[in-house]
Order: structure tokens, then sequence, then C-alpha cells
């Protein structure tokens, strides 16, 4: 599933809106403290954030798997009368 936008939100969570219209939250707080994740332990690196094939990246090749992002993420609520495709 890939990733179309990513905001960075305080406190090193990620929104994520994803290629089938889902929105969904991502916590990077307990990946901070491991390698290669624990260079972008600080907010101003965190902030550069951004999607290249189809997933989240940061300057100086760190990425992080897609299927991660999407199964350790938390579903957002949909204004109502939103779907998401198939």
């Amino acid at each position: 599933m890939d990733v179309l936008h990513v905001s960075v939100l305080p406190d090193f969570i990620l929104r994520l809106d994803y290629a089938n219209g889902e929105q969904r939250q991502f916590d990077m707080k307990p990946l901070l403290q491991m390698s290669p994740w624990n260079r972008i332990a600080a907010p101003e690196r965190f902030e550069k954030a951004y999607i290249d094939y189809g997933t989240v990246v940061w300057p100086g090749n760190i990425d992080i798997a897609p299927e991660t992002l999407y199964a350790d993420s938390i579903p957002l609520p949909r204004p109502s009368g939103q779907r998401v495709s198939a």
C-alpha cells in the first residue's frame, strides 16, 4: 500500500495519506532508539520526512518499510460520507 503524503506532527508522529484514500497515524518514538532511526531522533531532522517510492524517507538513506507503516499505524476517522476505495 503506497503512501502518497506524509505530515510530520508533534512528538514524532507521522500522519500518512494512502493511495486507497485511508489516513493513518504512525508513532515513530519506539523506533527512534534503534539504528538507523536514532539518526533522525532530533525534531529538526525528523521534520525532513518526505515520500519516495511509496514510503516515508529521510535524508541519509533512512526509510521505513511501507508494510510496517501500515501494519503498525492507527486508522484515522473519516468525515461522514467519505468512502475508501478498494
